[in-house]
């Protein structure tokens, strides 16, 4: 009798228990939806989550009370009315055997933050710098800024569920691991406005704009027609993925080696000492393959240099060190592999075996090979280099040779990791959808890069991008502003063809969509780092729009920006607007960064003066000018700006 009495008390407090955790699960909410969240002023609320099938849900916020039933699914969403700015206050969601409070509820201001690394960037890393980053998280005690921040998350299908932490106040702590363009975006914002300020973070670094697409905004640009299709037969099991990818992987060695002119079967016939590589391309590292005569192009390039080395200097031990790769590298000192890695932007060094180094003639060989985006070294000159033990050192970044392997669109399987971002949709699948129909006010977005020499098809994809986001929740109109890529990679002393330049041309374009705006940050790059540490400017040139565009404040906003062309006798007239008080230089100079082509469409350098809102250009090289560009390269040299200091974009026009 008495094991029974026990027993009894025990189902009791099990079936207890089990009530208990079903009672716990009625509601599940996202974590958009927890302490410290920040709901848009002035804009119906969505409240959204899951429940029982069937169940009444009801919301309680300030005055206001909604209620609604949950579908079949368990799926619900209800909406409350506009409110104004302020908090704290609490959220009471209720259904039939639960009560779920959330505290520390705002109503202010909240943004999207989204793109790649640039927008990705935290305040603190082990990868990128911000400047002045140790001060400024120490100073970024900002309790009216609330962050939240989606991790990472690839999907082939539409989510619902966010993977996050939830939200978080401003502070040193939780602003270390954020990113610092939407940081001090929201940190002007809030020294403007003075209410809370929601930020949300939803970005991966490296990654292309159609990731970030739904399928059915891309489904009207051909060009991601066979991607798409072969994404919606993939199959939803993990195991079945993998088994897939390692597959593939295999048939893309296979093929991809096949296709390479410097592998013949096993032999890797670049790395010969005696190679004949007189016809190849000259090239100084650090640099991208683009800005040499082999162009924008996936795939694997090859690189040689020949260097002379006395008995005196292979004395020590050596090392061979190579700038960043951009993405993978293999590598060879004599023929002989000495090292590989498939780390992107992470300088090399090998050591060099002493039974491999000769007195006279040695060749180091490396094959890039470059998936996505631009391809080649990032880094300084100074990373190049053959050193020893004891001192010796022999500079290596002058003087390479390139050539071309295999282009990455010749090779017919392409493996695909189950969580691999750079895929039609996958990321708006899994970090954008779940989002939808939370309420916003607006966009920030910092992308492109990995876009670099595919303009064309950018002029058709972003605007996609934007009309498709806006489609989603539902066809408002709302601000979308973004960053023109920033300067990068070596200077180029005369005019170039450059495809940097034309992605910057196709950010421009995308203006022509209402709502839009563009922070001009070719001032703000870094030649040897395409992640600029200036963040600073970048986000307060971001929030310039908002409070311009958004907000009515009558400031400055924006850079000088191209009004009209037209030519009287051998010179072209250039007229600006958003010039406010006038145009001027950076540095007190003379205006630099133009050039003029005449119907031949080769382009010189051009005189330029400034007359009121107009640049006046001039070249002796062109008697008939008909097209001009301004700061066409992927570093130019410019410093035109206006009276609030803030420079012109990047342009290409024609009369």
């Amino acid at each position: 009798m008495k094991n029974t009495r026990y027993t009894n008390v025990i189902l009791i407090c099990l079936l207890s228990l089990l009530n208990t955790i079903s009672m716990a699960q009625e509601i599940d909410m996202s974590p958009l939806f927890g302490e410290g969240m920040v709901l848009q002023r002035d804009k119906q609320i969505p409240v959204f989550g899951k429940a029982s099938p069937n169940t009444k849900i009801i919301v309680t916020f300030r005055d206001q009370t909604e209620s609604t039933i949950s579908g079949a699914d368990g799926k619900w969403m209800l909406k409350l009315k506009p409110e104004v700015y302020g908090g704290p206050d609490k959220m009471i969601i209720q259904a039939e055997n639960e009560e779920l409070v959330i505290q520390q509820v705002y109503v202010g201001e909240v943004w999207i933050c989204s793109g790649q690394s640039n927008m990705e960037m935290p305040m603190l890393s082990n990868w990128a710098h911000v400047n002045n980053a140790e001060q400024e998280v120490l100073a970024a005690i900002c309790p009216n800024i609330h962050l939240f921040k989606v991790e990472r998350m690839a999907s082939f299908q539409p989510i619902k569920d966010i993977k996050s932490n939830g939200w978080a106040v401003c502070s040193s702590e939780s602003v270390a691991d954020f990113s610092a363009v939407a940081y001090f975006f929201g940190r002007d914002l809030e020294h403007s406005l003075q209410m809370p300020i929601g930020l949300i973070q939803t970005a991966w670094g490296g990654t292309v704009a159609e990731a970030w697409t739904s399928s059915n905004g891309l489904k009207k640009i051909n060009d991601f027609n066979e991607q798409l299709q072969a994404i919606e037969t993939i199959g939803q099991s993990k195991i079945d993925l993998e088994k897939k990818y390692f597959e593939d992987l295999k048939s893309f060695f296979l093929e991809s080696a096949k296709l390479d002119v410097g592998i013949q079967g096993v032999d890797t016939i670049f790395t010969s000492t005696e190679l004949n590589d007189s016809d190849w391309v000259k090239m100084d590292l650090p640099g991208m393959v683009e800005s040499t005569p082999i162009g924008p192009v996936d795939g694997a390039v090859w690189f040689r240099k020949t260097i002379q080395l006395s008995k005196e200097d292979i004395r020590d031990s050596m090392f061979l060190h190579i700038a960043a790769p951009d993405d993978e590298d293999e590598t060879w000192f004599n023929a002989y592999k000495v090292g590989e890695s498939k780390v992107w932007d992470e300088p090399r060094k090998y050591s060099l075996p002493d039974k491999i180094i000769k007195e006279g003639k040695n060749v180091i060989t490396i094959r890039l090979t470059d998936l996505r985006g631009a391809g080649g070294f990032m880094g300084e000159a100074s990373h190049f280099a053959l050193t020893g033990e004891n001192g010796f050192r022999m500079d290596l970044a002058q003087n390479w040779k390139c050539k071309l392997g295999y282009d990455l669109q010749s090779v017919k399987t392409i493996p695909v990791k189950p969580n691999e971002p750079n895929q039609p949709s996958v990321l708006y699948n899994g970090m954008i959808h779940p989002l939808i129909p939370y309420a916003f006010r607006g966009v920030i977005w910092y992308q492109g890069e990995s876009n670099v020499g595919r303009a064309d098809q950018y002029k058709e994809l972003f605007p996609a991008l934007i009309t498709d986001w806006r489609k989603q929740w539902g066809g408002d109109d709302f601000e979308f502003l973004f960053v023109q890529l920033a300067s990068y990679l070596k200077r180029n002393l005369h005019p170039v063809e450059d495809s940097w330049s034309e992605l910057r041309e196709a950010q421009r374009e995308t203006q022509k969509l209402a709502n839009t705006g563009m922070a001009v940050a070719i001032d703000l790059g870094d030649a040897n780092d395409i992640h600029p540490g200036n963040k600073q400017d970048v986000g307060k040139r971001l929030a310039l729009w908002a409070r311009n565009k958004v907000y009515k404040e009558n400031i400055p906003f924006c850079g000088p920006t191209l009004k009209s062309v037209s030519r009287k006798n051998s010179k072209l007239i250039i007229e600006f607007e958003n010039c406010y008080k006038e145009l001027k230089t950076s540095d007190n100079g003379k205006v630099r960064g133009f050039a003029v082509a005449g119907k031949d469409g080769v382009f010189h350098w051009a005189e330029a003066k400034i007359n009121e809102n107009k640049v006046i250009l001039n070249s002796k090289m062109v008697a008939e000018p008909i097209a001009v560009r301004y700061a066409w390269s992927s570093n130019p040299d410019c410093n035109l700006i206006n009276s609030a200091n803030l420079p012109a974009s990047p342009f290409e026009a024609k009369i």
